[in-house]
């Protein structure tokens, strides 16, 4: 099994749209006003958005994204007008991440684990 794609929920999908874009998401599906679908930079994997009218409740959805340029992408990010609620910062699971939240307030990290990510020191053997 692989995973293909992760759906989430949007108000607004057009500035949902505009938002993913200027993260650098390619648009590769815009089925306006109900769906929009974008192919990461790297991998296969697509990620996609779908208008609804009203959000789930909670805290909302967390979406990682994985960059091993993690500092870069956050500077080239920042200069295009994003704004961070956490800048990269080394954690304790061995992961460097950066946080903002998208205009539906979903968290979106930005991460870089490399070998850590499926292989922790911690991993079940």
């Amino acid at each position: 099994m692989n995973l293909n794609q992760i759906t989430i929920p949007s108000l607004e999908l057009t500035k949902a749209i505009r938002f993913y874009q200027k993260l650098g998401l390619n648009l590769i599906v815009e089925s306006l006003p109900h769906y929009a679908r974008f192919e990461c930079k790297d991998g296969n994997s697509t990620f996609s958005i779908h208008q609804v009218e009203r959000l789930p409740n909670g805290e909302g959805i967390w979406i990682y994204f994985e960059c091993e340029e993690l500092d870069t992408v956050v500077a080239e990010l920042t200069n295009k007008g994003f704004q961070f609620e956490e800048m990269p910062d080394d954690k304790s699971w061995l992961w460097r991440e950066a946080r903002l939240k998208d205009p539906d307030n979903n968290q979106i990290i930005l991460y870089y684990a490399g070998d850590n990510r499926q292989n922790p020191p911690w991993r079940i053997k």
